[in-house]
């Protein structure tokens, strides 16, 4: 990736941080959640699956995560100027979110699928990894 240069910390370098991370998770899990995986979730779930999604719920989700993705991948990425710091930090973000909700859910919840452990662990990982990774590239071009 091209050096852009030193970029300062400040409120622009968050604003634009948390909103290139921001579009690139709501278009990748848009993706993931609507169009590839709609079907599995649903088969993997069944009747645990609610009928239509809590917007309130799923707003504050989104918010948080990527606020989280910003503060511990995307920021640490930019103030070491390394892309590789962003995706890994982002993914290690990921794997240890994803991780604990679906860990949690198998190990308490009557009927919870092992397989949908996995399958979203690792797309939990994979897509907090690659919106950090957009973030930090998107913030670096705009702002750099």
């Amino acid at each position: 990736m091209p050096n852009f240069g030193t970029i300062t910390l400040g409120p622009m370098t968050y604003l634009v941080s948390y909103l290139a991370t921001a579009i690139a998770f709501l278009v990748l899990d848009a993706v993931w959640l609507g169009l590839a995986m709609k079907s599995f979730y649903r088969g993997q779930l069944g009747t645990l699956m609610a009928g239509r999604i809590n917007p309130w719920a799923a707003g504050l989700f989104y918010v948080g995560f990527v606020l989280g993705i910003v503060i511990f991948a995307v920021a640490p990425a930019l103030r070491a100027e390394s892309w590789e710091t962003a995706l890994l930090f982002g993914a290690l973000f990921g794997f240890f979110t994803y991780g604990t909700y679906n860990m949690t859910n198998w190990a308490t919840l009557r009927g919870w699928p092992a397989l949908m452990s996995i399958v979203d662990l690792t797309w939990g990982t994979a897509l907090a990894g690659g919106s950090a990774l957009v973030g930090y590239a998107a913030t670096r071009w705009l702002l750099g």
